[in-house]
């Protein structure tokens, strides 16, 4: 999940230990052009505050007042645009509906575990029973996603992407602000003292550990992702040889084909198997024909983001491939 997200069930606590009632509003189901996703977060107080979003600033108005002047006992579902006209009152997209889910919470515990499971990197998965108010929490399985089948709304909650940067030069400036736009948890790793003491950004953690160490110590999983920026193979290869070893959804390395094909060969040498090495992305992002620092980091986002939303891209004059996307 998001860090919005997260932050809407933050607040929801909140205003529960403070007293208020809140109610719990998620994207169950959507048709057509739904300007946000299955699955996303509003958390409304009894007295009209709320956190997050169902649709972008569409239906919120007209939520919040309904909850405000009619705050609910049991959970229930409330439809949004099944009409044009209704699409086109709300400021949803023609045609577009969303099915949403309300639940009063009975209290700040009730998010608890979620947090707790989203804290440890554990995926969870919340089963809210609508006939009896009853949620249970259990651990998502590989590639489980939220989903309503009228009786029951099961949503899962997983930790925060994730990005390991080796090197601390002038992409990997680039590519971390880029980073922590989209959301994503950056770390940045840079033994040598030069870019370590440059090094001004402050809002990405910064390690000064060898590479193979960080890589270790952050215990990747299948929501992270680890680029190698040096161009020094004593840094790079020591990064990408556990990297590859791990469940990383997306290794990726600087440099030409031709420079690429050299560190293949070296990191066979260095107790990787063949199908390890095959996960290398090298070089690294998609033909965007940039060259500049911020053209390179764009590019690599890029190809972060389509593989993330289950989309292959070759060449930019190919067809797109669609596989399964990263949903853990």
């Amino acid at each position: 999940m998001d860090s919005v997200d997260l932050e809407v069930l933050g607040q929801a606590r909140r205003w529960l230990a403070e007293g208020s009632p809140v109610a719990l509003v998620t994207v169950a189901q959507t048709w057509g052009s739904a300007p946000r996703p299955v699955g996303a977060l509003l958390a409304v107080a009894a007295d009209g505050r709320f956190a997050g979003s169902v649709s972008g600033g569409c239906v919120e108005e007209d939520l919040v007042a309904n909850l405000r002047a009619k705050f609910p006992e049991r959970a229930d579902t409330i439809t949004y645009g099944v009409t044009t006209e209704e699409a086109r009152s709300f400021g949803l997209p023609c045609g577009g509906t969303l099915e949403l889910v309300v639940e009063p919470l009975p209290g700040a515990q009730a998010l608890d575990g979620v947090v707790e499971a989203v804290a440890e990197r554990r995926p969870v998965a919340r089963t809210l029973h609508l006939a009896t108010g009853r949620a249970d929490l259990a651990p998502a399985a590989p590639g489980q996603v939220t989903n309503y089948d009228g009786e029951r709304l099961v949503s899962i909650y997983g930790p925060r992407w994730r990005l390991l940067i080796i090197g601390a030069g002038q992409l990997s400036r680039y590519l971390a602000e880029f980073a922590l736009a989209l959301d994503y948890q950056v770390t940045v790793c840079d033994p040598r003292s030069d870019y370590a003491e440059a090094w001004t950004l402050a809002r990405a953690e910064f390690r000064r550990d060898m590479p193979d160490d960080a890589v270790k110590e952050m215990g990747l999983d299948a929501r992270s992702a680890v680029v190698a920026l040096t161009h020094d193979p004593k840094l790079d290869d020591m990064a990408l040889m556990e990297a590859l070893k791990s469940p990383a959804f997306y290794v990726g390395a600087l440099g030409s084909k031709g420079n690429n094909e050299k560190r293949r060969r070296r990191l066979l040498q260095l107790d990787l198997s063949p199908a390890e090495i095959e996960r290398l992305h090298g070089p690294v992002g998609l033909p965007l024909g940039g060259r500049t620092p911020p053209e390179i980091a764009i590019a690599i986002l890029a190809e972060l983001t389509a593989l993330r939303h289950g989309i292959t891209v070759g060449r930019l004059d190919a067809v797109s491939v669609p596989m399964r996307a990263v949903s853990v």
